[in-house]
């Protein structure tokens, strides 16, 4: 394929040869986003309605009828869970839900090493089903969205798209920023609104550079909100400012003690959930928050490590599962969390609380022996980064304000995709045959050093992003170089 570009002319004004160099590096991040940017808008608008969807698909096991008798103990529905697993699987998290009308869910790692939910009428003991955890619908979207189903290649790919987006958008803004100039104020209402009465790739350039303006504050948000997620920036973000007092604070753990004692422990006669029995290597020593199995938790806590209790004589047993779930009950945590079961004699249940309204996050530390919370982490315990993501996290999920977020969100994530479909539609219409059809780059460029400045900065704040730029340039300058 041929990369001979246009020849642009030879007398150009300084603010037409800016103009085609924007332009042009609009084009580099629309050609590499576009692709991406819609598997992004199809997966986070789907995401953003999961409660209502995963009713739809899975109501045979999610939804029982309320019946008037109280719910049965959890440890009686743990027992009638296990039996239905295939031998040897291990019980590792509960997510608790006291809705009268909601199944039972209690989740175990199978032989094969797969993590399966087995849901279990609360009123009857009756087993509903079962289901694998990576493949439920919601999940594998999430995925999808996450990582492309690529595993660790594909989130630091996506991790990428997202940096690119922003130099797509800030680039955008600018193409679109001389149709606000006096001389263009009567023309298509200042670029608000589409035209229209054009035909052709100008009606398409019109219909992109007006939904680019409106969703440009909005595509922005949903990607700063979302890149402290992300596998590689994300982590180190996350590691950065938990280690200064805007994340979560010295001191976090207070004075309380992160062993589990084991004086006063009555020998309680419990089905056995702890790993430890059947996995040597399932050891919470030295894991992190973010390390348990479950499906999500509070960013503010991810990289926190997992206390670890004092090793214990087999004589003394773990207190029953229901009574974890009463003591929760009485310092108000009621519903809607995951509790996660000590996976060694050491080990310690954990409580997460990730609700739409950041302000009750919560997580808890329970002694497995006494039943004693070592630790109650809320949101109030969090350093002022933490804060503005958990906020962030919610708005960008949908969560935050009921249906109404959730509609913001889904418009939001559907217009980047439109974006991303008409800047195809205008490339394509362009494209000259046999040619990449670049924007040629100019010869007489000015030094545009705050755009440079902004982009070296961009690339310092996200290294991935300032990898990419330097791979970008170089092809560039030695594959499309203008003749």
């Amino acid at each position: 394929m041929s990369t001979t570009l246009q020849q642009p002319p030879m007398n150009i004004d300084s603010s037409q040869a800016s103009y085609r160099t924007l332009w042009r590096w609009h084009f580099y991040a629309g050609l590499f986003v576009m692709p991406l940017l819609m598997v992004l808008a199809v997966s986070g608008t789907l995401y953003c309605f999961k409660p209502q969807l995963e009713l739809l698909l899975y109501p045979h096991l999610l939804i029982v009828q309320p019946q008037t008798t109280a719910r049965l103990d959890a440890n009686q529905l743990l027992v009638a869970a296990q039996q239905a697993a295939p031998a040897g699987s291990i019980p590792v998290s509960i997510p608790v839900n006291n809705s009268a009308d909601r199944s039972s869910e209690f989740i175990f790692r199978f032989p094969d090493g797969g993590e399966h939910s087995v849901y279990v009428n609360p009123y009857t003991a009756k087993v509903l089903g079962s289901l694998s955890v990576s493949d439920r619908f919601m999940q594998t979207t999430r995925m999808l969205h996450r990582k492309l189903l690529l595993g660790k290649p594909g989130e630091l790919l996506m991790e990428l798209a997202a940096c690119w987006t922003l130099v797509m958008i800030g680039t955008g803004i600018a193409l679109w920023w001389p149709l606000r100039q006096p001389e263009n104020r009567n023309t298509n209402r200042t670029g608000f609104w589409p035209q229209f009465s054009l035909e052709g790739r100008p009606f398409w350039k019109s219909l992109h550079a007006s939904m680019g303006i409106w969703l440009a504050i909005g595509g922005i948000a949903f990607i700063l909100t979302g890149l402290p997620w992300t596998g590689f920036w994300g982590k180190n973000f996350q590691a950065l400012v938990g280690m200064t007092s805007l994340g979560a604070p010295p001191g976090v753990w207070g004075d309380l003690p992160l062993k589990s004692g084991q004086s006063g422990v009555q020998e309680i006669s419990t089905p056995s959930h702890s790993a430890s029995h059947h996995h040597d290597d399932a050891s919470m020593s030295g894991m992190v928050m973010d390390q348990l199995p479950v499906a999500q938790l509070p960013w503010a806590v991810g990289q926190l490590p997992v206390p670890n209790s004092a090793a214990t004589p087999l004589a003394n047993q773990p207190v029953p599962i229901s009574q974890v779930i009463a003591k929760l009950a009485a310092v108000g945590l009621m519903t809607d969390y995951t509790l996660t079961l000590p996976a060694t004699p050491d080990g310690v249940y954990v409580a997460t609380y990730f609700p739409a309204d950041p302000k009750q996050e919560r997580t808890l530390y329970i002694d497995q022996y006494s039943g004693k919370i070592l630790h109650d982490i809320r949101y109030n315990d969090y350093g002022a980064i933490s804060k503005a993501v958990s906020y962030g996290t919610s708005l960008h999920m949908g969560r935050y304000f009921g249906l109404a977020n959730q509609i913001i969100s889904a418009l939001i994530s559907v217009g980047l995709g439109a974006m991303a479909l008409t800047g195809a539609i205008m490339w394509w219409k362009r494209r000259p045959a046999h040619s990449l059809g670049a924007p040629a780059r100019e010869q007489t460029a000015p030094p545009m050093l705050s755009w440079k400045v902004g982009l070296v900065i961009l690339g310092i704040i996200f290294p991935l992003m300032g990898v990419s730029l330097l791979v970008v340039w170089l092809i560039d300058r030695l594959l499309f170089s203008t003749r």
